[in-house]
């Protein structure tokens, strides 16, 4: 079976455990194949994914990866930009040199200069010794200004110049740094919207954006929900030292019908407090409190509590195959049912005239 994914996982932008290492996800999750013309990613360098949409994502990364733009990552917050960031620079020419991450909005604005640029020895009050600056220590390597949009237009001003000119003036420095960084800046802004507003200058955001990527939310790539569920489940089962986990199939329903506001961000920490709160073997829905869910919008669903168990059961196993695509082996897998028994479920549904998401709804998938 081949799915779309390459070995790692797609996560927030501010979590260490963006990237996977080899052997820990499920073995039914395959290499994403890059086109030949570029490197294929080494194992555990590349987010994991199954939802087309961030199919597309990972191919426009893996493309932008070998030149040497600079790139905007755009997505709401939680999205995985970060993840995206570090895939395109391990890909790329500089994959020898740093990653240098810098968050813009987390750093004071009186701060963030020197973080950036440097300073010399008595600079400023404070200054006991030079400081090397983020651009400078990304040489050779690749700069990630997150959350770019947050940065202060007199700020803006120097970075675009350090950018154009490819050189950096320490803070009481008197001869420039030559600089040679490529810059990623991420944002949750509708940039476009700052630049009309003037709190964002207009010539930054033309060289920042000479290639973009779009992150869809999550909700948008409900594909991805199991998927993300299952790895957390085995990160978190690993540090509590506790036996095999799995969601219920009313667990993975009520994952599959949540909004997910926070994104991958939010699910990792729905999960992590699911297997805090419970030490059985199954995850249940009232373990993840994530609200009821919203069954009003899947077809054949009159309501989830005090429903029918059989009904119950029929939802979940058509969510789950919504959410992988219509693939029979990753369904049967995530549920914990045998080929055999999915598809004895699946022609009674078809015999009930139940609409069942058709196989191979997901290219490469079987």
């Amino acid at each position: 079976m081949t799915v779309y994914s390459a070995p790692g996982l797609l996560v927030p932008d501010d979590l260490e455990s963006s990237f996977v290492r080899p052997g820990d996800y499920p073995v039914h999750i395959a290499a994403f194949a890059p086109p030949r013309r570029s490197p294929a990613p080494e194992p555990g360098n590349g987010p994991v994914y199954l939802d087309p949409a961030m199919h597309a994502v990972i191919q426009r990364a893996h493309r932008i990866a070998n030149s040497d733009a600079s790139v905007l990552i755009r997505g709401e917050s939680g999205t995985g930009k970060e993840v995206i960031a570090r895939y395109i620079h391990r890909n790329s020419p500089r994959s020898a040199g740093p990653f240098v991450a810098v968050n813009c909005a987390a750093i004071p604005e009186q701060l963030l200069e020197s973080e950036l640029f440097g300073h010399e020895r008595g600079a400023f009050s404070g200054a006991l010794a030079q400081r090397i600056g983020k651009l400078e220590a990304a040489q050779n390597g690749t700069l990630l200004l997150d959350e770019i949009s947050e940065m202060d237009r007199k700020l803006q001003a120097k970075l675009l110049r350090a950018i154009q000119e490819r050189e950096v003036d320490r803070i009481g420095g008197r001869t420039p740094v030559r600089l040679n960084v490529r810059i990623v800046a991420t944002t949750n802004r509708d940039i476009e919207l700052e630049v009309k507003r003037q709190t964002f200058r207009e010539d930054l955001y033309f060289r920042l954006n000479v290639v973009s990527v779009h992150i869809p939310a999550l909700r948008n790539r409900p594909a991805d929900i199991p998927a993300l569920a299952e790895y957390f489940i085995a990160k978190y089962r690993r540090e509590a030292g506790s036996g095999q986990r799995r969601l219920s199939p009313a667990a993975l329903l009520a994952l599959s019908a949540h909004n997910w506001p926070g994104n991958v961000r939010e699910l990792e920490n729905t999960i992590h407090r699911a297997l805090v709160l419970t030490t059985e073997a199954t995850i249940e829905p009232g373990a993840l409190e994530v609200g009821p869910p919203s069954v009003a919008d899947m077809p054949g669903s009159a309501g989830f509590v005090c429903r029918p168990l059989h009904l119950m059961e029929r939802d979940a196993i058509i969510a789950a195959l919504r959410s992988t695509g219509g693939n029979r082996t990753h369904t049967a897998s995530m549920l914990g049912l045998s080929i055999r028994a999915l598809r004895n479920k699946i022609g009674l549904y078809l015999s009930q005239g139940i609409d069942v998401p058709p196989s191979g709804g997901v290219p490469g998938t079987q």
